[in-house]
């Protein structure tokens, strides 16, 4: 089959991605997409989840002629077993970084490093009176140590079930408890999910996925929870901000350093680092103005939502960054890095620098990061940057205007107090028909679409409906450079979303933080059902991600469905070599969990599809569609 070569225009529906594009075609730098084209065909045995390498008596591919692997696997089990990995990995990645987040809430509760602080004392204690911590005459690092304990558990073997199970409506609990599928411990699911899927174990496709689904719990309503709520205990519980998006955030003049990847406890150190006196007096002495800092995916969500560092940018952004010319260094913790940015970063005076043991990258440069060495590291890092100033090519510099504002940091705690410290206002709105709904938009960017294009037409169609959006990860800089995420927005919504927000002088579409912040809508969610006496199923409520690549979003979207939130995807996972399990997804799941997967690449289709679905709760409810 011939490659099809797409346009500039079909990569991206934005002028700065484009404009590098053309950029990165003069300089003979590949990306993505050029990638991409090299990789297609893809393997329909891939495709569809019928291959499996899981022993060494295969490779086998299922297929008609063939409809048994090995062992006597079929289609089924093969795809199953294919896709119950995928999302251990997924839940692995975001948990990980919640266990990342425990350990430096302990090494701060045990005066093991003096980097790192407590920054919300009040949150520190309130989730601790949650978990039923004593914290009465207590000083804050007593109760400290023993919430980093309680959390720690939540990784082991010994319960059965997690610390913020207490959030979960008791419908829903039931819902688990009766399917077997009650989280015990982040890791004791993953291990277990492993375990399951070696040749010789769960050999039922059906039994699988239910596992895949409290795997995936596991991580919503522990791994990912944990560590927002630690992360906004460390570093500050975000409140709505101004920033800025889109490449025009990188500054010509000044010593340019973009922070990449989801960990803030990188991120959070740099940010203090730029401000330090000696440097920023080294970096004029280089020739520079001043030194600068933007953020990349979620990492540079982090760092928006709490100090309103400007976003240059998502997943697809991140190469083109390079490409500017402009960036002396950028500096990633991990995930959704991708390791061209080393080569790219040849290309001009780019250094790339790691920061941790678990993402090194061949050709980069390891600069580790400790909780007791991190303002040390930051420094270091910032002094490499400014030191690479002067081999800047300034012939090669090419920056897009224009940056775009945006208001960024709705967290749970800020939503509430907009709304007087009670859900009511919501409620009422909901009842009136006035919000119809919410739509957690979430998620990737992936060079098979149009960039961003399926991100931004689902939005705003949705607004238009009076259906309320949350986004999160990659999606709110789709949303911000769209000028969604301004009160001003509010002139696209629908009439009764426009009274609401206008009315909270907020924009109809909010962001909520980084990807591990999905958790916050669970939290919301749960919240309502709460609220209202319900399920979280039975609430107009959806979920969606359009350009989804990653296990992580695939995970994701597992424990929203668990959770009861009907989900849209763009495409589907490795899973159509198997009718068992893509109609147990599309369908079988709405009848055991309340909510199922929907696929629709056409963001226009998608909104009325995710409409027609909360019509249907509405319904439910008592009220008017």
């Amino acid at each position: 089959m011939a490659r099809t070569k797409k346009t500039i225009e079909e990569k991206s529906i934005w002028d700065d991605a484009r404009q590098m594009l053309r950029k990165a075609e003069r300089d003979g730098v590949e990306t993505a997409w050029d990638r991409l084209e090299h990789q297609t065909p893809h393997c329909n045995f891939c495709e569809t989840g019928l291959s499996c390498r899981n022993c060494t008596m295969g490779p086998c591919r299922i297929s008609k002629k063939a409809p048994l692997g090995v062992c006597g696997a079929d289609a089924d089990v093969v795809v199953a077993r294919n896709f119950g990995r995928f999302v251990a990995g997924g839940s692995a990645g975001h948990s990980d970084h919640g266990r990342d987040c425990i350990e430096a809430l302990h090494a701060v509760a045990h005066g093991l490093t003096q980097d790192y602080t407590i920054k919300d004392e009040a949150k520190l204690i309130r989730i601790a009176n949650e978990l039923g911590i004593a914290t009465e005459g207590r000083q804050p690092l007593d109760i400290a140590k023993d919430l980093s304990a309680e959390f720690y558990a939540n990784y082991g073997s010994l319960r059965e079930e997690l610390s913020f199970s207490c959030r979960v409506p008791e419908k829903r609990k039931q819902i688990w408890k009766d399917l077997g599928i009650t989280p015990r411990g982040v890791d004791r699911e993953i291990a277990e999910m492993m375990h399951r899927t070696h040749m010789g174990c769960d050999n039922d496709a059906a039994n699988t996925m239910l596992h895949s689904a409290r795997t995936c719990l596991g991580d919503g309503w522990a791994g990912s929870m944990i560590a927002t709520e630690i992360s906004d205990i460390l570093f500050g519980t975000p409140s709505p901000r101004k920033s800025m998006v889109n490449l025009g955030v990188i500054k010509e003049d000044q010593v340019n350093i973009l922070v990449h990847g989801h960990n803030p406890i990188v991120s959070e150190k740099i940010v203090e680092a730029v401000s330090d006196p000696e440097l920023v007096a080294l970096a004029k002495e280089k020739g520079a103005t001043g030194i600068n800092l933007a953020g990349l995916c979620c990492t540079g969500n982090e760092l928006m939502m709490r100090q309103g560092i400007p976003l240059a940018g998502n997943h697809l952004m991140t190469e083109l960054a390079i490409v500017t010319g402009a960036v002396e260094l950028i500096v990633v913790d991990y995930q959704c890095i991708m390791p061209s940015l080393v080569t790219i970063g040849n290309c001009y005076h780019t250094k790339m620098v790691t920061t941790a043991d678990k993402a090194k990258f061949t050709g980069a440069e390891h600069v580790k990061f400790e909780v007791h060495n991190g303002m040390a590291q930051a420094k270091k890092v910032v002094r490499m940057a400014i030191e690479r100033f002067p081999l800047r090519n300034t012939n090669r510099v090419e920056i897009p205007q224009g940056p775009i504002e945006m208001i960024t940091g709705f967290s749970n705690e800020s939503l509430l107090a907009a709304m007087g410290g009670t859900l009511t206002p919501l409620v009422e709105a909901i009842k009136a028909g006035k919000v119809r709904g919410a739509v957690a938009i979430v998620g990737c960017n992936n060079p098979k679409y149009q960039q961003d294009h399926c991100n931004v037409n689902l939005t705003r169609e949705l607004i238009k409906k009076d259906i309320l959006v949350l986004v999160t990860g990659c999606v709110t800089s789709a949303a911000g450079k769209a000028g969604l995420l301004v009160p001003e927005a509010i002139e696209m919504a629908g009439p009764g979303l426009k009274e609401i927000c206008g009315a909270l002088g907020i924009p109809p579409v909010l962001h909520m933080g980084s990807c591990v912040d999905n958790a916050r809508i669970l939290q919301l969610a749960a919240l309502l059902a709460n609220e209202l006496g319900v399920d979280i199923s039975d609430l107009p409520l959806a979920g969606s991600s359009p350009e989804w690549y990653s296990e992580k979003a695939a995970a994701i979207g597992v424990y929203c469905v668990a959770s009861g939130i009907y989900t849209h995807l763009g495409h589907p996972p490795n899973i159509t070599g198997s009718s068992v399990v893509t109609n147990l997804a599309l369908e079988g799941l709405d009848s055991l969990l309340g909510a199922c997967f929907g696929i629709e690449p056409d963001p226009f289709k998608a909104a009325e599809l995710i409409d027609q679905r909360i019509k249907v709760k509405r319904q439910g409810l008592g009220l008017k569609p």
